[in-house]
């Protein structure tokens, strides 16, 4: 009984032992991002990397619906756009002490002399940080509630979400006294007392960024990794029979995408943070489509993969529209047929499957048997492997 009890205690620790290694890596990354990055590069490339690295954090939430539970949105940027707005208005509502002007410099342009009663709220730091992610997971969840109930998926999904990104821009676009319509809200000055624009301030930001990408990270692993995930990989292939085996999918589908919608929230309002701007051009349909790419090109349902495609992708329009802005957009396509064509599974999927495979055979060592996915997760086949062989 004692070797037995020993021996489960050695499977538990060794099916631990891969999410510890994980943490760490992740642990160091994050100090390798806070503490060595901002040595090497410059204050302009700082900033880029920290919005980038805002992406991300809407490049998870993309790949757990879409990744795990296979919902492709294409209406996003809506959810992005509207965390970046709840946190501009509080920006937006910051007046010098001594001023007699109580109204965003824009109401006035247009003619408003009384704040909106919708704006009161957000004088408060506090409400604006909830609606940041709130907000967006209420509009996802109402959304999804009224989608996922009448067993709407697939392609009619997509349309729907891509149709609701139409409604709310052109919406924002045409309420010049609300928001400022299509010039969006911008000049922010001071963020809890100290001015947005400053170098400390900037890295500030960039720091929490690092944080709550890592916090989004976190909890998309949790979510993925235990029967819940399982649950949303089992509708994903195949949700039919996961309604015949007594469950009803939709709220489950209902909270991921609310979730999701959550995270992009929080992307969008540190992205507006460091990039100083959130106007309507972001709800467009073309930026809802490059979220799906960045997860394509990194890989569906691997996480890392979705923060290494916001990375890349992102950086290299960076770098070649810059050179080619005439032609980026070409670039951007054929990337993305590249990847649909030759990497189906993206960058890291080739990395866990043939270029795996390609390393054993270049280290001379066999290549690991293609099996049923949960048998290479299982822990006691992982036991068994490492203790009797291959």
């Amino acid at each position: 009984m004692t070797i037995d009890v020993a021996d489960r205690r050695g499977v538990d620790w060794a099916s631990r032992r891969p999410l510890l290694i994980e943490a760490g890596i992740v642990v160091v990354v994050m100090l390798f991002l806070i503490f060595i990055a901002p040595l090497m590069l410059s204050g302009f490339y700082q900033n880029l990397l920290g919005r980038f690295l805002a992406l991300a954090i809407v490049a998870l939430g993309i790949d757990l619906i879409w990744g795990f539970t296979g919902l492709l949105s294409l209406g996003h940027g809506v959810f992005f756009t509207l965390g970046g707005y709840a946190l501009a208005m509080h920006l937006k509502l910051q007046f010098p002490p001594n001023s007699s002007i109580r109204i965003p410099d824009f109401m006035s342009l247009y003619g408003g002399t009384d704040l909106p009663w919708f704006w009161e709220p957000f004088h408060s730091f506090t409400f604006s940080a909830l609606a940041v992610f709130l907000l967006p997971a209420l509009v996802g969840a109402g959304l999804g509630y009224l989608i996922f109930r009448n067993r709407i998926r697939g392609v009619y999904f997509s349309i729907l979400t891509q149709a609701t990104t139409i409604i709310f821009f052109n919406f924002f676009n045409g309420q010049q006294q609300l928001f400022n319509g299509t010039n969006g809200l911008t000049d922010f000055r001071t963020l809890l007392g100290a001015t947005v624009n400053t170098r400390q301030t900037q890295f500030t930001i960039y720091v929490f960024t690092i944080i709550f990408l890592a916090l989004s990270y976190a909890l998309c692993r949790w979510l993925t990794s235990g029967r819940f995930g399982r649950l949303l990989v089992a509708i994903r292939d195949d949700e039919s029979r996961v309604r015949f085996s007594g469950y009803n999918p939709t709220g489950f589908k209902v909270l991921v995408f609310a979730i999701s919608a959550a995270l992009a929230g929080i992307a969008g309002a540190m992205f507006t943070l460091q990039s100083g701007i959130v106007s309507p051009n972001s709800m467009n349909i073309a930026f809802s489509i490059e979220m799906v790419i960045w997860v394509a090109v990194g890989g569906r349902a691997t996480l890392i993969g979705a923060i290494l495609g916001a990375l890349v992708v992102n950086f290299a329009r960076s770098l070649l529209s810059t050179r080619f802005p005439d032609i980026w957009l070409f670039f951007q396509g054929g990337l993305f047929l590249f990847v649909v064509l030759l990497l189906p599974n993206g960058i890291v999927g080739w990395l866990r499957t043939e270029g795996m495979n390609l390393f054993r055979a270049v280290t001379g060592k066999r290549k690991r048997a293609i099996t049923y996915p949960s048998l290479e997760e299982d822990p006691e086949v992982e036991y068994e492997r490492q203790n009797l062989g291959d």
